[in-house]
């Protein structure tokens, strides 16, 4: 089978990579460079977690992830998942309803060895914090952050070693039995169309199920970059499901924290131009550290970024063939949380996109009732 995959993000990358392994022929089509700068997989971090709330499908799908994400770094040149733990604090005590405390559970019942802190140990533990601020939660040593950008490149580079063709140019829209790329028809058994934010502009019929959605990204550079370092501050969410701000240890003399929550409603086609990060994203940061991290409160900001999700309403991600067209699947609707099961993404989108039966079909699965709805993230901020 000859498989065209529309978008070279951590959706198309893996599935090609995974096609290829079942003996297909794989084109990837992506109009700018992997990474591409305005993909949701790229920049310098994204987190590694198994913490999904009392949702266990994604738990246990991040337990096979994990040991992916140590596979991988076993026989890279180097390693890009950074192993470093994870924290979920916050503000009060944690109750059964609320991610911390459903996290925490699941993981406890499925054999994990969690350590829950109380405000002394926050403090004790975490010197950065605010004595007081946070209170309850837990840490995880399973867990931590990816290096995303260079994690897409070295798939990238994975895939064309394996006889992937990865070809620089723009698909304008899919025709009956392929796509048509920059202005030439392209013929292919299967297409897969991993455009992220884009997708709504080749399956326009999905227009009103998929949104784009922008969260601000800041790097702040520690004027005490000591209190920061990953022993001391390891990956974390501030009380996440109620502020959607989480962040990242010391990485090459900054401290990235970012945004999961409601964001900007955007245009699917959003160039750069109209992700702009506002003077009110950057107030709220603002408030944030001053209350949780008085040592970055007056930190210089040397980069900042308006990551764009793909969102669904459920923010369940949706991986399916399309029921009007056989050979065309679409993978998208990361919402924010996708990058974190690269290492077990391109199979399941491979097997779904071939119709093959998988445990998680009914979850993914096409679904164009899906026009409203609050989303089902736990950790994330729907205020």
């Amino acid at each position: 089978m000859h498989s065209l995959v529309l978008g070279g993000g951590i959706f198309g990358v893996t599935a090609a990579l995974a096609l290829r392994a079942r003996g297909h022929d794989v084109t990837v089509v992506e109009p700018g460079p992997l990474p591409h700068p305005l993909a949701e997989s790229t920049d310098i971090s994204k987190v590694v977690r198994m913490d999904y709330g009392a949702d266990e499908d994604y738990t246990a799908l991040g337990e096979t992830a994990l040991a992916g994400w140590r596979a991988w770094n076993a026989r890279w040149p180097r390693p890009l998942f950074h192993e470093t733990g994870v924290t979920f604090l916050a503000r009060a005590a944690i109750e059964p309803g609320g991610f911390e405390r459903d996290s925490y559970d699941v993981l406890v019942r499925r054999g994990h060895r969690l350590e829950r802190l109380d405000a002394a140990a926050i403090a004790k533990r975490f010197p950065a914090y605010a004595p007081g601020a946070y209170v309850d939660g837990y840490f995880n040593p399973e867990g931590g952050w990816a290096a995303s950008g260079a994690v897409v490149a070295q798939l990238a580079r994975e895939a064309d070693s394996a006889g992937v063709v990865i070809r620089a140019a723009r698909a304008d829209r899919l025709v009956d039995g392929g796509a048509v790329i920059d202005g030439e028809i392209v013929r292919a058994d299967l297409v897969v169309v991993c455009a992220g934010s884009w997708v709504p502009l080749l399956v326009p019929e999905l227009a009103s199920c998929l949104r784009a959605v922008g969260q601000p990204v800041f790097h702040l550079a520690p004027r005490d970059p000591s209190l920061f370092e990953a022993a001391r501050f390891p990956v974390f969410g501030a009380d996440i499901s109620r502020t959607g701000y989480y962040g990242f240890p010391l990485n090459d003399g900054v401290v990235k924290i970012a945004n999961h929550g409601a964001g900007v409603t955007l245009p699917a086609s959003a160039d750069a131009a109209a992700r702009v990060v506002t003077a009110a994203h950057e107030s709220a940061l603002r408030a944030m550290l001053a209350g949780s991290f008085p040592a970055l409160a007056d930190a210089p900001i040397v980069f900042r970024r308006l990551c764009v999700y793909c969102d669904t309403f459920d923010e369940h991600f949706w991986i399916a063939r399309d029921p009007a067209r056989p050979n065309v699947a679409v993978a998208t609707g990361g919402s924010g949380h996708a990058f974190k099961f690269a290492p077990v993404l391109g199979d399941l989108i491979a097997t779904l996109a071939l119709g093959e039966p998988h445990p998680l079909a009914a979850k993914f699965r096409w679904r164009p009732e899906l026009v409203s709805g609050r989303g089902a993230e736990a950790a994330r901020h729907h205020g």
